[in-house]
């Protein structure tokens, strides 16, 4: 069931467009990254979705309801994890999700929650003398603590350790399974990739890309062949000869774009053999997820940089 529902929305600041005709949506159980640089209009366009922001134009339908006309039918419906803050230092976790149930009618259940978000250890513990982990892991709890149908997490594992950020991800699965449908924004691509069932990529205020990881590096991404040889290598006799064009990452290593087929790599170590060279480490496969993303939304990059440029020469 599709219970976000995102129609050419609109979100203007006096006469600039943050968000220009963004359309999306997401569905019962799904978890959804939300990928831009900053300034892509990923935090107006979620703001208008959780109703804190009217739309300029378009619309916005969460569960079947307007979030800003009937607020007081959805509000207990969603849940918003903040990237940091807003917890008082003295209060432990056990003291604080007790205290956080009392606002809903049919809240989660405490131990449930200190079970999910691996919080047993430091249940009595003061907020203040958490790891970032733990409090990123407290934070999590409190945002499912109403029983949401939507969760909205911003930065969920930011400055989180590999194990930290193991446990995240498994709580937020979970309760995903169970039928909420989970809005992740995220600068941690990796974090993106092992949590998301879709990623959807804005540049510019417009979604440009969306799918999983994989369908995005296959539609969006390069193929490559990167390889390191004993020796080093004459570059421009070997790209003639192989006819493709290969370019020096650093020391002995190369990169071959275009083409990661088995018949390439062949033609490449018979080329560099002739040349009195072997190939001593091979890799080939797709473009990852970050060199897909920052193709994606180079042109954000090149605006920026083309404006800086003008504020310099008018100086």
């Amino acid at each position: 069931m599709t219970t976000i529902e995102v129609k050419d929305l609109w979100v203007n600041y006096g006469n600039k467009s943050a968000v220009k005709g963004l359309t999306l949506s997401a569905n019962e159980g799904e978890i959804v990254a939300i990928l831009g640089r900053n300034g892509a209009g990923k935090s107006s366009a979620i703001e208008t979705i959780e109703g804190y922001r009217s739309p300029s134009k378009g619309s916005v339908t969460v569960l079947g309801l307007d979030p800003i006309k009937d607020r007081k039918k959805i509000i207990s419906k969603l849940g918003v994890m903040l990237q940091s803050g807003g917890i008082y230092p003295r209060l432990s976790p056990k003291f604080a999700i007790s205290l956080y149930r009392g606002y809903y009618d049919n809240p989660l259940e405490l131990d449930y929650l200190i079970e999910l978000c691996d919080l047993g250890r430091v249940s009595d513990t003061a907020y203040r003398y958490l790891s970032g982990g733990e409090k990123q892991r407290l934070s999590l709890a409190l945002a499912i603590v109403g029983k949401p149908s939507i969760l909205f997490l911003d930065e969920p594992t930011a400055g989180v350790d590999a194990a930290g950020k193991a446990i995240i991800r498994e709580a937020i699965t979970r309760y995903a399974k169970e039928g909420a449908t989970v809005l992740v924004t995220t600068h941690e691509l990796n974090e993106a990739e092992r949590l998301a069932n879709r990623i959807v990529v804005i540049d510019q205020g417009q979604v440009v890309a969306e799918g999983s990881a994989e369908e995005l590096r296959r539609n969006f991404g390069g193929k490559e062949i990167v390889f390191t040889t004993d020796e080093p290598i004459d570059l421009p006799t070997l790209s003639s000869a192989i006819n493709y064009e290969i370019e020096l990452i650093e020391g002995r290593k190369y990169r071959l774009s275009g083409d990661s087929s088995a018949a390439t790599i062949s033609a490449l170590n018979a080329a560099i053999n002739s040349q009195g060279r072997a190939i001593t480490e091979v890799a080939a496969g797709n473009s990852s997820l970050e060199d897909v993303f920052l193709a994606l939304t180079e042109s954000q990059e090149t605006a920026v940089v083309e404006q800086s440029g003008r504020r310099r020469r008018r100086r």
